[in-house]
């Protein structure tokens, strides 16, 4: 007779408090669906290495962009500036040739003479229009310190003249583009007294 502690191995299972033997849980089958794995910490520091490693590169060509656009922003600001007079002073180059023609004539008659300045003059005023350079001669207008330069003041020379009319310009002044560069030079009326009783 056998003991009963000798059991073969598919009699070895543990036995239930009801004194049945449990069973062996079944495999999983195909129809189960799978339980998904949790990425090693391995894989999720190599593909942050990798982001970084993006985002570094990405932020590289941004900085390289950056000083590119600056640098040449610097260029084009020094060339506006060493080339800002280059239309002006095409435009004055017509006036030297006028200037330099009449005096490579020797026999000119005064009228001659007076015909080819006012001509050149033109070609001045006209060479300022065209580069916004306007001309203050404020005759006449109400004196203001932002455009002229009184020198001195005298008294009305009539009853309707208002204090600080400009009388006269001794100097024009001139404006590029609405910005006074040089004020004009003007007398002023002074304020009438009151005569002495």
């Amino acid at each position: 007779m056998q003991d009963s502690t000798d059991k073969t191995p598919t009699e070895a299972l543990p036995e239930s408090a009801n004194g049945t033997q449990n069973a062996v849980p079944p495999a999983p089958t195909i129809d189960e669906p799978a339980v998904e794995v949790m990425p090693s910490l391995e894989d999720l520091l190599k593909a942050a290495e990798l982001k970084a490693a993006e985002h570094h590169d990405a932020w590289l060509r941004a900085k390289a962009e950056g000083e590119n656009i600056r640098r040449r922003a610097q260029e084009d600001i020094a060339k506006a500036g060493k080339y800002a007079v280059e239309k002006f002073s095409g435009e004055l180059l017509a006036v030297k040739d006028s200037l330099e023609a009449a005096l490579a004539s020797d026999n000119q008659s005064a009228e001659h003479l007076k015909e080819g300045v006012e001509l050149t003059l033109r070609q001045l005023i006209a060479a300022f229009e065209k580069s916004n350079l306007a001309e203050i001669n404020p005759v006449g207008q109400k004196f203001d310190p932002h455009q002229h330069q009184a020198i001195s003041q005298i008294e009305a020379p009539d009853e309707s003249t208002e204090a600080n009319t400009v009388l006269n310009v001794l100097q024009k002044g001139y404006a590029l583009h609405g910005r006074v560069i040089r004020p004009a030079l003007v007398v002023v009326s002074k304020a009438k007294t009151a005569p002495a009783a």
